[in-house]
């Protein structure tokens, strides 16, 4: 089994030729596409971006699953399942969290951990502060603009 994370990368759009970069990454781009269809075992590819991969490729998967961006109640649950092994204060009330934030399960994940560093550092158990705090890292991480800041 081989797993390419961000396939997009790899096995991106070919351009049009203009100069030798241009040929070498197509030339790159067909010897994967040969190499690929000559693999007897499978290939999972995982990618944020599906509409950068090469129709190419595309066109030579026998599945593509798409995972929809959780919503209010899969984000709570996927907040739950994150804290579920951290120290953690009692009365922290998640569905704040849950809709206020509009965050990925990976993201969810890297708040937890901000927050748990957080309150490692304080010597205490996560609060609701610190969950906050980890939110808001991952939307500057993101370029977002963190619900309740910036607003006049």
């Amino acid at each position: 089994m081989l797993l390419f994370d961000e396939a997009d990368a790899v096995f991106g759009k070919r351009s049009e030729v203009k100069d030798a970069h241009d040929r070498y990454a197509n030339l790159e781009s067909a010897y994967l596409l040969q190499r690929l269809e000559s693999f007897d075992g499978i290939a999972l590819l995982t990618t944020n971006l599906r509409a950068n991969i090469d129709e190419a490729f595309t066109r030579r998967l026998d599945l593509i699953v798409d995972f929809p961006f959780p919503d209010a109640g899969q984000r709570l649950a996927l907040w739950r399942h994150s804290l579920s092994h951290v120290p953690r204060a009692d009365g922290i009330e998640l569905d704040a969290v849950a809709n206020g934030f509009e965050l990925a399960g990976g993201s969810i994940r890297s708040a937890v951990v901000t927050a748990a560093y957080l309150a490692a550092g304080r010597g205490g158990e996560v609060t609701a502060d610190d969950l906050l705090e980890g939110a808001r890292r991952e939307y500057r991480k993101a370029g977002r603009l963190v619900p309740g800041e910036g607003t006049w």
